[in-house]
């Protein structure tokens, strides 16, 4: 079964960091949020994948190519139009399956189960707030409409970034749809609308529940997914020197601890020095150093250099704090 994963997006709420980076290759307890989303799929047995790529999009490549051998196409969006016009970007004329799931979104999911289905499947969950989402209404366990960020709630179920179409040909037609007839919300070409064209040509469609969707779109969702992710790692024996680990922690072999509290919720990434720290809720990424400080609730990027003490604090990419 093929998949198509958006991963255009540029990231501004998770600025600095995606100032040198596309978002989907933050990383997240121990790798970057489109790896989970990769290991997912190769292990439920998608063997082919289409990375609509855009902002950075060949550090992505990279990325992509020097770590998965599977057979992935790249499509570049250079113009982004929404989420409808990124997924078209990705799809053929073929009367074949397909799996739609988003390059920032990281699931609590049976994928294996997901992706065995007949059925026209769109991932939903519950939420509080149904204003911010697109949202699915059901009628006799069927979707009956679909509207994207609704002004009145019609239904809690917010649609998770995870879709299973059965006829990939359909679903690229739909799309074409919206976008000849210039179908938009918010000025966008939304893949919702896409959807409900379908429904409109009697297609059927079901939801599956998911327990968790985790968007991976501001700081406070990607520390909130290093923390869910880090509870579910085996624990493994760590030892450093005059170190105490408060688990859960993810700490590359390559990395070096000394003299430090480390956790819980820390991931600590290869090539990255922590002396003399305390560290807690914080994401470390490769080869940057920290010394002499207090970090909680933070993100710290590649090659950054932290010292001092503190207790929130984002550093992007190859830049240096000193925190006094």
């Amino acid at each position: 079964m093929k998949a198509v994963i958006p991963a255009a997006g540029i990231g501004k709420r998770l600025q600095p960091l995606t100032l040198t980076r596309p978002k989907v290759l933050i990383p997240v307890a121990g790798k970057p949020i489109l790896g989970h989303i990769l290991d997912k799929l190769i292990q439920s047995g998608i063997d082919e994948i289409t990375l609509i790529v855009g902002y950075k999009g060949d550090m992505v490549i990279e990325y992509v190519r020097n770590n998965y051998p599977i057979q992935v196409n790249f499509v570049d969006q250079k113009e982004r139009k929404g989420l409808g016009h990124a997924v078209e970007m990705g799809l053929v004329d073929h009367d074949e399956p397909v799996l739609i799931i988003l390059g920032d979104t990281i699931l609590d999911l049976d994928f294996n189960q997901f992706v065995k289905s007949n059925k026209n499947i769109i991932g939903v969950m519950e939420v509080e707030d149904p204003r911010r989402f697109g949202i699915a209404e059901l009628e006799g366990g069927r979707v009956k409409h679909l509207i994207e960020k609704p002004e009145h709630s019609v239904s809690n179920l917010a649609i998770a970034g995870i879709y299973l179409l059965q006829h990939e040909n359909l679903l690229k037609k739909a799309i074409r749809n919206i976008i000849d007839n210039n179908i938009t919300t918010k000025g966008e070409y939304q893949l919702t609308d896409a959807l409900q064209v379908l429904l409109d040509w009697n297609e059927e469609m079901i939801v599956e529940k998911i327990h968790a969707c985790y968007d991976c779109g501001t700081r406070e969702t990607l520390l909130n997914t290093n923390r869910h992710l880090l509870n579910h790692l085996t624990p493994e024996q760590l030892s450093f020197k005059n170190t105490i680990i408060v688990p859960p922690v993810y700490i590359h072999s390559d990395a070096s601890v000394a003299d430090s509290v480390i956790g819980p919720y820390v991931s600590i990434a290869q090539g990255a020095v922590v002396e003399r720290s305390i560290l807690e809720d914080t994401i470390i990424d490769e080869t940057a150093h920290v010394r002499n400080a207090v970090l909680k609730n933070s993100l710290i990027g590649q090659a950054a250099e932290v010292y001092g003490t503190d207790h929130s604090i984002d550093v992007g990419d190859a830049s240096r704090q000193n925190l006094g």
